[in-house]
């Protein structure tokens, strides 16, 4: 499997050149990150200095990079892993245009474990339709955006059997928890490399199901899992479920 990489020369791109160089059957062609330092021949600054041949885009980048990102994948009927967060409106509306043309990825959190989690979130919720749910989320200090994405996914989870469930971020001031809130709640300190926490509790009991990943290299391997699973795919959004039922 060929690999173009965006955010070659960042944290995630180096933990899934790592990954890649243990697979057998990986082989990054080529990077792009606007902010290298241009030491590395096989990284670019730009896609327009991508020439190679390759079956497979893999972004850990920024998501302001999504629109040159499509444009290129599109150009050349590449499927794209989508493993960065924080896209605007009008970023989501342009890859939902692209998934229209070639396979796209998308996942707020490449863990597998996440991946669980959230089925889990989802059975359980639905078997306590009157219970209170609180998330916490834990991440390194140098985080942008809050909540997680992979706490929004979480919460969507939760939405999938609670079509009324509403989102409350940094609860404060005066008055009573309503039925439909399902709390949110980020901490920002340190290294912490990700830490999803969801409570599902009634008057007599609470269940916790939490996930913590103890490096990055569980998102790179993720990403590379995801890649293999779109080879051959036809054009369509797809996301760790569909990884999970192997469809």
């Amino acid at each position: 499997m060929r690999i173009i990489l965006c955010g070659y020369d960042g944290h995630m791109g180096r933990e899934v050149r790592t990954c890649a160089e243990r697979a057998k059957d990986c082989v990054i062609q080529a990077g792009v990150d606007p902010l290298a330092g241009g030491g590395d021949p096989l990284c670019a600054a730009d896609f327009s200095e991508v020439t190679c041949e390759a079956d497979v885009i893999i972004d850990f980048s920024h998501h302001s990079m999504t629109g040159a990102l499509m444009d290129f994948a599109e150009a050349r009927k590449l499927p794209v892993v989508l493993a960065t967060t924080g896209q605007t409106e009008e970023e989501k509306a342009r890859i939902e245009q692209a998934a229209k043309k070639i396979p796209v990825f998308l996942a707020a959190n490449y863990s597998l474990g996440i991946a669980v989690m959230s089925d889990l979130v989802r059975r359980t919720a639905a078997l306590y339709p009157d219970a209170e749910i609180e998330i916490v989320e834990q991440h390194h200090d140098r985080k942008l955006d809050a909540p997680s994405g992979t706490a929004l996914a979480l919460f969507r989870a939760v939405q999938d059997v609670r079509p009324s469930a509403v989102a409350v971020t940094g609860r404060s001031g005066q008055g009573k928890r309503t039925p439909e809130e399902v709390g949110i709640h980020a901490i920002r300190m340190g290294n912490i490399v990700g830490v999803h926490e969801v409570m599902i509790g009634t008057q007599n009991e609470r269940i916790t199901l939490k996930h913590e990943a103890f490096s990055r290299g569980v998102f790179a391997e993720g990403s590379l899992k995801a890649a293999a699973f779109l080879m051959g795919k036809r054009p369509g959004l797809y996301d760790m479920k569909d990884l999970l039922r192997g469809e």
